[in-house]
């Protein structure tokens, strides 16, 4: 935070001005006289610093300057990684152009700052129930309003099933069960479609992180792990700080478990096992020639290829949320019996936390 102090006949009121900061962190939100102008944050692979520039009002007397950094993470790899900051930079500036289209620059770095590190909410707990907090307002409840808190009561799901909460229609923030903390989201920060390659996945030859990459065009995480621990038989409270503004009437919460899922087609055909957005942890069973039962019971037939069907689909499909093969005997070898079928049971991972 920082003031600047203008008199009536201050140039910087006779025209546009713009706030300019250099930052180096991942987010900046912005704010003169109190009120919010704008934020700006680094886009993915991008390691320098970045300019957040917003055109502000500014009122003759005391303005005051109030910038909110915002970090996800440091580096922690390679050379002197520990000198790699990450914050406001030099310079901050308010830079005019007048009528005149001549550009005049007030320097704000020399000025006297003051900060503080964290928020309000935090420090005083607003996401624990014991403690005593601001009032909470029931009534028309904000949506896609940044800077905002949350609270519900909710009923924990009946069983013993893993629980998640979906925060998807949410923007940026922190999530609370019961005082517990489930982490930092960020939904609606979404991976670059254009960064996946339609072709086959290959990890051979020189390590690039570039390599296999999936689920472009969605979030890196929108279920979050809710441990039975941290929840009461009877009420629970749900807590979120939204920083950039969501909707909080789409999360819910969810139970999980393993399942597994099932190919029973003949050669051939073209088939496609898929856990639907979880990974594939094994191979129960696989069979070529003639498998009898249905899936979760399936055994080997009198007729079967000597090819071992399990090792060739544990090293195409396990790890991956889908794959699919043509049923050949080029690669499940020959099966000597008529109508020579594929059954496959793979299982499906639970959510990994």
């Amino acid at each position: 935070m920082t003031s600047v102090e203008l008199t009536k006949d201050d140039l910087m009121l006779n025209g546009t001005v713009t706030l300019r900061v250099a930052d180096t962190g991942h987010v900046l939100h912005a704010f003169v006289n109190g009120k919010y102008i704008g934020s700006q944050w680094a886009k993915y692979g991008n390691h320098v610093a970045y300019v957040f520039e917003k055109s502000i009002k500014l009122l003759p007397g005391k303005n005051l300057i109030s910038l909110l950094s915002v970090t996800v993470g440091f580096k922690n790899y390679e050379a002197m990684f520990d000198l790699v900051g990450a914050g406001i930079a030099s310079p901050v500036e308010l830079v005019l152009k007048n009528a005149g289209n001549e550009t005049i620059v007030k320097d704000l770095s020399s000025n006297k700052w003051a900060y503080k590190t964290g928020l309000d909410g935090i420090s005083n707990k607003y996401f624990d129930p014991s403690k005593s907090s601001p009032k909470w307002v029931s009534d028309q409840v904000p949506i896609n309003r940044n800077f905002t808190w949350y609270k519900t009561t909710f009923k924990a799901p009946l069983g013993n099933k893993p629980v998640v909460v979906d925060l998807l229609g949410l923007g940026k923030g922190m999530a609370w069960v019961n005082g517990h903390s489930l982490g930092r989201y960020w939904p609606s920060y979404i991976a670059d479609k254009q960064l996946c390659k339609t072709k086959a996945c290959d990890y051979r030859g020189r390590y690039s992180d570039k390599k296999c990459l999936s689920k472009c065009g969605e979030p890196t995480q929108r279920w979050y792990h809710v441990p039975r621990s941290f929840l009461n038989d009877g009420e629970n409270t749900l807590v979120l700080f939204e920083e950039f503004g969501g909707n909080p009437s789409s999360v819910q919460f969810q139970t999980v478990e393993v399942g597994s899922v099932c190919v029973n087609a003949y050669q051939g055909k073209v088939v496609q096992l898929s856990c639907h957005d979880r990974p594939i942890s094994k191979i129960e069973f696989a069979s070529f020639g003639h498998p009898q039962g249905v899936c979760g019971s399936f055994e080997k037939g009198e007729c079967e290829s000597d090819v071992d069907a399990i090792s060739i689909l544990e090293k195409e499909c396990v790890g991956k949320e889908s794959c699919s093969f043509k049923i050949s005997e080029d690669k499940f070898g020959k099966a000597y019996c008529d109508a020579r079928r594929l059954a496959v049971e793979a299982v499906c991972d639970d959510f990994t936390f």
